[in-house]
């Protein structure tokens, strides 16, 4: 069996009170939960949000 990685790309769509944007992203990336499911063919064995990294203030 063959094991590799693969990055799936989320686009979301927000709307937000906070002044700063990389506010609003780093809000959304630590209080995110991902599922990524197996299928028949392929089995999941981790997953994770890799951070994108924002400014700080």
């Amino acid at each position: 069996m063959m094991t590799d990685k693969m990055f799936l790309l989320v686009k979301i769509t927000i709307s937000t009170g906070h002044r700063d944007i990389h506010h609003a992203i780093a809000e959304l990336q630590a209080n995110t939960r991902l599922s990524v499911s197996s299928t028949r063919n392929v089995k999941v064995l981790k997953t994770e949000i890799i951070k994108l990294k924002t400014r700080k203030h």
